[in-house]
């Protein structure tokens, strides 16, 4: 017998015993399904045996890695139905591009008509392979005939991305006679993949799953059409630079063609600031509200969208909705008994709307100054009085909501929404979620601005992204524009400041496991000189150096 301790109680299990066993013993006392599990801080597969006076953590499919593993269990148990039940010389390849409301936006590329028939016969066979109980199987390969494997299957930018790779081994996986590559680990078997289903959508379908907070409800599809087209325009923007995956990117790099990479996709978002800026002068709207989630660079954008409408001849104030809170001992708490500043009643509405609209009405206006040490507003400012080409810039968390201006005239308003919403995939079938370049850019200006750790803002993470969920992603639909603030070579730019600080991340504490999943996730990456990075850039907002705001 060895001692080992489970969720910080000791016991004892027998020499050789697996996660998996130990997982079916204790799977009691989880309310979900128990998925993959943390050993010493590591996240692991449950074939793997336990060591002696190790430290074992379960996760289910409603915490944060095992989401990951469902949907990395789900899409590769898709991919082998797929194969099944079309003939792989009709397919070209098939993509799992990027997560859209519950779905995953899927398309097949090739000689195939995907119809509610064909979906219906997909599934059907993937709730096959649950009832069976099939195993993911792990094996260790040399990483040249991994890549001759998956260029024989017309997986081509698996092929690429291993070319990358310095490994001269590499792991893959088997379901039944199917095999393919993914980054994290995966499920023991299907039998935990019970809950899914298939839709048609636009010129692809989306596979649904449950939301991490009820994992067991199936919930309904309403995608945000807007938010589709704009990550489609980035899409077809990456295909036609042929940059779709990491291993694109590798590619280009190596090759010295990242500048000129750089350079183009800069002028892209220069281009598509400047259309903004001409739509909110043709509308003839007098108030901008721009919001969006955590580092998604609103600030940058703001200064160069002001820039931009001075070109047409307007002349932009900021307006900063900050200095619209409450006072502070007005200001409501949240289940911790902590100030909620996030919500919307922790903003004097009645207050802000009548400024608004006696500036819009041409008339002088003392604006507020929020004094955070002291918690309350002060009046120091000077008197402000618009001109008939003045229009107000305001940047705040509730600017897409219609609470905040409601007394505001729709035709006075033109709302933006901007997030950083990564299209490109590692591969294929190995998407990076959109809130992945989102948190580099975070812990890397966090450590330069506050000084804080990268396991400081590892820790908050999650509360940030509630209040997102609550506060921003309901309302992205209500935007006048979207810009997409992503840019395709960002991550390389910024692994050699992410990686120092998240070697720092102390083995002991909770964060360490996410610190070494985004480490090994940049690996991937082939670094390139940040100095090259446009001194405009909204990139320069996080790893600092810019013109903008230094």
């Amino acid at each position: 017998m060895m001692k080992i301790t489970l969720e910080n109680e000791a016991i004892t299990c027998p020499e050789g015993t697996t996660l998996f066993e130990l997982s079916q013993k204790y799977q009691k006392n989880y309310e979900f399904p128990i998925i993959v599990a943390k050993c010493n801080g590591i996240i692991q597969e449950l074939y793997h045996e336990v060591p002696e006076g190790s430290h074992i953590e379960f996760c289910t499919i409603n915490d944060n890695d095992g989401a990951r593993a469902y949907v990395r269990g789900m899409s590769m148990m898709l991919l082998k139905a797929v194969y099944k039940e079309v003939p792989r010389e009709k397919i070209e390849r098939v993509s799992i591009e990027f997560c859209i409301d519950s779905g995953y936006y899927c398309q097949i590329h090739g000689d195939v008509e995907i119809t509610p028939e064909l979906l219906e016969c997909i599934e059907a066979r993937m709730r096959k392979y649950v009832a069976k109980d099939m195993r993911f199987v792990k094996r260790v390969i040399r990483t040249r005939d991994a890549r001759e494997l998956f260029d024989s299957l017309h997986m081509h930018a698996k092929s690429l991305l291993m070319q990358y790779r310095r490994n001269s081994r590499m792991t893959v996986y088997d379901l039944g006679k199917f095999t393919d590559y993914y980054y994290g680990a995966m499920p023991y078997s299907t039998s935990v993949l019970k809950y899914f289903r298939l839709e048609q959508y636009k010129d692809g379908f989306v596979f649904v799953i449950p939301h991490k907070a009820a994992p067991t409800t199936m919930p309904e599809f309403n995608p945000s059409n807007k938010l589709y087209n704009t990550m489609q325009q980035t899409n077809e923007w990456s295909q036609k630079l042929h940059v779709s995956t990491v291993g694109d990117l590798n590619e280009e790099i190596v090759h010295g063609n990242f500048k000129e990479l750089m350079l183009v996709q800069e002028a892209l978002h220069e281009k598509r600031i400047g259309d903004i800026a001409e739509r909110i002068a043709n509308e003839g709207c007098r108030i901008v509200t721009i919001a969006g989630p955590s580092s998604s660079g609103k600030t940058t954008f703001s200064y160069r969208l002001s820039t931009q409408l001075k070109t047409l001849g307007l002349r932009p104030h900021p307006i900063a909705l900050d200095d619209y809170f409450v006072n502070r001992v007005d200001t409501p708490k949240d289940k911790n008994g902590q100030y909620d500043y996030e919500c919307l009643e922790a903003i004097d509405t009645k207050q802000f709307n009548s400024d608004l609209n006696n500036l819009l009405e041409g008339k002088a206006v003392q604006l507020p100054t929020f004094n955070f040490i002291t918690g309350c507003r002060e009046y120091e400012k000077p008197l402000l009085q618009l001109e008939k080409d003045e229009i107000l810039v305001i940047e705040g968390i509730h600017g897409l909501n219609d609470k905040l201006t409601y007394s505001i005239p729709q035709g006075e308003k033109f709302k933006i929404y901007i997030s950083a919403l990564t299209t490109m995939n590692l591969d294929g079938h190995n998407r990076i979620p959109t809130t992945e370049g989102r948190l580099f850019r975070r812990i890397i200006r966090d450590a330069r601005t506050r000084g804080n750790s990268a396991q400081k803002t590892i820790s908050m993470w999650n509360s940030v992204r509630n209040g997102e969920n609550q506060n921003i992603f309901p309302f992205q639909e209500q935007a006048d524009a979207m810009f997409n603030s992503a840019l395709i070579y960002e991550l390389s730019a910024m692994k050699l400041y992410a990686d120092p600080l998240l070697f720092q991340v102390p083995v002991d504490c909770p964060e360490y496991s996410e610190a070494q999943r985004l480490l090994k996730f940049l690996d991937y990456f082939i670094p390139i000189d940040p100095h090259e990075v446009p001194l405009n850039s909204i990139l320069r907002e996080f790893i600092g150096g810019g013109i903008l705001l230094g």
